[in-house]
């Protein structure tokens, strides 16, 4: 039997579900989403490639991966320390409500927050006071994740394009391997440190690939003046 190492290349699918309530928190199926009534029509659905061991799913996951069979379903528990953590009491503020009044938002028990750049929920609103929780919403739940494995990916543009979708967050873009070199032309513009931190861990993962090229799609003027 093909079973999964570090480093491997996979395509899955899953279903996350809370385990005290069963209540899905993340999927890869549209069908299910509309079914459920939790589709959004900004996420992208369907199979996820991903490179195990590379911290592209959760660390508990991530683990729990290596050793299963192509082609299998599992269904994989998480406790909440190796999943989304454990609640930390130091991450629940009490903040003056007087704060939000001068950015002129009212808070409210479930609104959620972005205070100096960390997203919080409010939970109780009292006596001039605002508690806002800054735990990530799953902390101290335990999970469970059903998940199934396509497939190998064994092509190596196959793997640099899930790369650049995921690391680049690029949805556009185009790439093509010749005589162990890449080529990635995206619209976006990077730094050059990030760029050269992405090259690193391509030619680390790939190593068929020994250089790559970045090429900046300049927009179209008609698109632009639009």
């Amino acid at each position: 039997m093909d079973k999964i190492k570090t480093g491997d290349f996979i395509e899955m699918e899953y279903v996350g579900r809370v385990k005290n309530n069963n209540k899905i928190f993340d999927l890869t199926d549209e069908k299910l989403a509309k079914k459920e009534g939790i589709f959004n029509d900004k996420l992208e659905y369907g199979p996820i490639i991903i490179c195990v061991g590379e911290g592209q799913l959760l660390r508990g996951l991530d683990d729990e991966i290596v050793g299963k069979e192509i082609g299998k379903k599992y269904s994989i528990e998480l406790e909440s320390e190796i999943a989304f953590g454990r609640k930390n009491a130091k991450l629940i503020k009490l903040i003056s409500l007087s704060s939000f009044k001068k950015q002129k938002i009212n808070p409210y028990p479930g609104l959620q927050v972005n205070i100096n750049g960390m997203i919080g929920l409010v939970r109780t609103v009292s006596g001039g006071r605002v508690m806002v929780d800054f735990n990530h919403p799953l902390a101290g739940r335990d999970v469970i994740y059903e998940v199934k494995i396509n497939k190998k990916i064994t092509d190596t543009k196959e793997k640099l394009d899930s790369l650049i979708k995921t690391d680049l967050m690029q949805k556009e873009f185009k790439s093509n391997i010749k005589d162990k070199k890449a080529k990635i032309e995206i619209s976006m513009k990077f730094p050059d440190e990030f760029k050269n931190k992405f090259k690193e861990r391509v030619k680390r993962l790939l190593t068929e690939i020994k250089d790559i090229e970045f090429k900046e799609k300049k927009e179209d003027k008609a698109n632009k003046k639009k």
